[in-house]
């Protein structure tokens, strides 16, 4: 058996080793992950200079989506094909569906709440022509239109709160 001073001496020994491993350890640790460090903001400085245009890009499609949804846009591109008002709301929301079809990949590229804001902005929009369109002084297309447009002009439309709501998310990247 080994008896207490031995121990002492033993431990003697093995404290300063212990000491040495320990202090190599640690900095071997720092340095690793160090390099691990430097190699992810490599990683994402090269990923950000090939992501950023993409996004940029991104937002520009949402706010030329946003704008040729917007009425006043939407109601000089979209023609009524005949006098009936019911149709002519049908066309114009297939028409805004299908611009919204047409841009959903852009959501890869923008915040969740941005697009929220794009798809409230849409949404919003549709519910312009719905609810004017369910008035009784309404009696046909054209008279659609010319109640849409008015109403333009007391207050500004779901599209302009969308765009004001991608462009402070431009601003937030610079």
């Amino acid at each position: 058996m080994i008896s207490f001073s031995e121990f002492l001496n033993y431990l003697a020994y093995l404290l300063p080793a212990l000491i040495a491993g320990g202090i190599g350890y640690y900095f071997f640790k720092t340095y690793v992950d160090h390099q691990k460090e430097m190699q992810y903001l490599a990683l994402r400085k090269e990923n950000r200079s090939e992501v950023l245009p993409l996004r940029l890009q991104a937002f520009e499609r949402l706010v030329l989506f946003l704008e040729r949804i917007s009425p006043g846009q939407l109601l000089s591109r979209v023609k009524p094909v005949g006098d009936n008002k019911y149709d002519y709301e049908n066309l114009l929301i297939a028409s805004i569906e299908q611009e919204f079809e047409h841009n959903l990949v852009q959501q890869v590229y923008v915040s969740q709440k941005c697009w929220d804001a794009v798809k409230a902005s849409k949404n919003s929009t549709i519910s312009l022509i719905r609810h004017t369109n369910m008035s009784d002084k309404i009696t046909n297309a054209q008279k659609l239109r010319e109640v849409i447009l008015t109403d333009l002009l007391e207050k500004s439309s779901p599209s302009d709160t969308g765009i004001a709501y991608v462009k402070n998310e431009i601003k937030q990247l610079f």
